[in-house]
């Protein structure tokens, strides 16, 4: 048997490893992409999360940096209850964007905290599409 035929025999069996279903993340942006304006944008995510907001009845600013630092590869913490957040970048924590129902609860959460109000679709695609390139 050649080295060539010994290849075309092992290739085949090795895709047998790659998944064929996208990463649960993955499902969650293509639900997003279907209801947003425009293809996600890791800039735009970056933007809005220096960005600030204010809030008059606690005449304060808000931003996702506030808490989670510019820098997600380094711990943050929250400005009101002074708790420690872990990194939110996947190459310095592998747990981030791995469970859907997590990430919706908290962009749901922190967007309401943040923004004053629900991230649209686009806004959470940005703002994953960020996170991922961490």
């Amino acid at each position: 048997m050649n080295l060539h035929t010994v290849y075309m025999a092992i290739i085949p069996l090795t895709m047998l490893s790659i998944p064929l279903v996208a990463a649960p993340i993955d499902t969650l942006l293509n639900d997003y992409s279907e209801i947003s304006t425009a293809p996600f944008s890791a800039e735009r995510g970056q933007q809005l999360w220096m960005q600030e907001f204010p809030h008059t009845e606690s005449n304060t600013v808000r931003s996702c940096a506030a808490c989670h630092t510019n820098e997600l590869f380094r711990e943050g913490k929250h400005i009101r209850t002074k708790k420690i957040i872990d990194p939110l970048a996947p190459s310095v924590n592998s747990t981030r964007l791995t469970d859907v129902k997590k990430v919706k609860k908290w962009l749901k959460r922190n967007c309401k905290w943040t923004l004053g109000r629900e991230c649209t679709a686009q806004e959470k695609g940005d703002f994953i599409t960020f996170i991922q390139a961490k």
